[in-house]
């Protein structure tokens, strides 16, 4: 009986050791979505991203009309053409379907690795940002996911302004 008791004191002791360590350590959150959207390097990439690839958008975009008006062109005129004129058609239609689908593809694979090399360079960034808070607030941990957070641990802001400023 009396081992029993000072067990259960003992875990009582703990229990209150760790809920006084607990309520002493601070705990920040930061929204890596919202830091990727507003801070001033990620738009910055963002921009760089389209103009970079603003061309071959335009390219791309062209390429569709010619498709759509050439679909519309053998729709109307298909049973009207000369068998050979149809065919001819039809060739330089799947001609041409087929090498804008290895341009948008082309196009995808190249936006999508600039895109993580731009944002990796943000990402790099803002987790120094973070550290440098922290380390100056003297944070115990700064989560970057959470199912929940109470907006008064939310440091975004903070790490959104430090970027912007380029410290």
């Amino acid at each position: 009986m009396k081992v029993r008791t000072v067990s259960v004191l003992a875990a009582a002791l703990l229990g209150l050791t760790a809920h006084s360590a607990l309520a002493e350590s601070k705990i920040g959150f930061v929204n890596s979505d919202r830091v990727m959207r507003e801070a001033v390097p990620a738009v910055r990439a963002q921009q760089r991203l389209e103009k970079e690839f603003e061309r071959r958008d335009q390219e791309l975009q062209r390429m569709a009309a010619d498709l759509q008006a050439m679909q519309e062109e053998l729709e109307r005129g298909g049973l009207t053409m000369s068998e050979s004129d149809r065919r001819n058609k039809e060739r330089a239609f799947n001609d041409l379907n087929r090498d804008f689908q290895r341009k948008q593809r082309e196009f995808r694979e190249d936006l999508n690795q600039r895109r993580n090399e731009e944002l990796a360079t943000v990402l790099d960034k803002a987790n120094e940002a973070v550290k440098k808070i922290a380390e100056s607030e003297k944070f115990d941990i700064i989560f970057q996911e959470a199912v929940y957070f109470s907006p008064r641990i939310d440091i975004t802001d903070k790490v959104i302004k430090v970027l912007s400023e380029g410290r």
